[in-house]
């Protein structure tokens, strides 16, 4: 056993907080593009919490590769993120690095997932007949390479998650804000979990992963909703404890605080959502089990 992946058995049997994945952006703290001793560093940090990832760009810093790299030989689960605009160009960009990839690494051994776009449709970029059609493209692509077996999905917002798009995808990704809907943390957990038993009621029976949610710790409310370190606490716990009794996957946003981040919404929030701080490395919540679901 190599010493990064001991440190990582030690950390992941330290700690008992655990998430079912995480989004994980690994540009650094001043926005320059990650190496892979960037993304070891990182993944030794947040394997005391989960051993899953979501990444939005394979192309974007070419970040795919040493995301794939450092997962390589561990037991590390990666969904593999295409970002799309407007224009294609940015899918056609992820789409070729992927398979670009599919011919360095044993995609089947590390990832869990495609995932088409981020809220392209919410952002008024794309429709969802245009998404579905990229999902349906990325199945053939996959098909080629011989990786049918990788299933691929779509990140909406849910009031977008249309049937045309429900019949594209192999499972449902949805995101999910209770803050950005200005609700008091209080009765945030029951909002996100009606949004998911409207969404079940026409995902005709096709499993719905939570692709992000989360609660920010500082910046200013918006409407009814504050961000802080304990409405972030008591958001995660319902929510995580909730969704272990109900059998519900999801992706936790996020891993870390993104300073890069721009700061231009009505709350300045955007650069506050991890679980760790802006070096990476520090946990904002106190002591090593956050909350107790029992």
């Amino acid at each position: 056993m190599n010493l990064f992946i001991l440190l990582l058995t030690i950390k992941c049997a330290l700690a008992a907080t655990r998430f079912n994945g995480l989004n994980y952006n690994p540009k650094r703290p001043d926005g320059t593009c990650p190496i892979l001793s960037d993304v070891k560093l990182d993944f030794s940090n947040l394997q005391p919490y989960t051993d899953t990832v979501r990444i939005y760009s394979v192309k974007d810093c070419n970040q795919g590769e040493p995301v794939l790299r450092a997962a390589e030989g561990t037991n590390w689960k990666i969904y593999l993120g295409m970002w799309v605009e407007g224009n294609d160009a940015s899918y056609e960009a992820d789409k070729a690095e992927i398979i670009r990839l599919s011919s360095v690494f044993d995609l089947k051994k590390n990832v869990k997932a495609i995932v088409v776009g981020s809220e392209a449709i919410y952002r008024k970029q794309q429709t969802s007949s245009q998404i579905a059609d990229k999902v349906k493209d990325m199945k053939s692509v996959l098909a080629g390479l011989g990786l049918s077996s990788i299933p691929v999905t779509a990140a909406e917002t849910w009031p977008f998650y249309d049937q045309t798009l429900i019949n594209a995808v192999d499972f449902i990704m949805v995101h999910i804000f209770p803050f950005w809907e200005g609700f008091e943390v209080s009765a945030s957990n029951d909002v996100i979990f009606n949004h998911i038993y409207d969404l079940k009621k026409i995902a005709n029976g096709k499993s719905i992963v939570v692709g992000e949610t989360g609660w920010p710790t500082n910046g200013e409310n918006y409407q009814n909703s504050a961000p802080s370190i304990q409405n972030s606490l008591e958001y995660m716990s319902k929510f995580i404890c909730r969704s272990i009794s109900e059998k519900q996957y999801y992706l936790w946003f996020a891993a870390m605080d993104t300073p890069w981040a721009s700061t231009n919404n009505a709350s300045n929030v955007e650069q506050n959502w991890g679980i760790l701080k802006s070096d990476y490395k520090t946990p904002k919540y106190s002591g090593d089990t956050w909350f107790n679901c029992n």
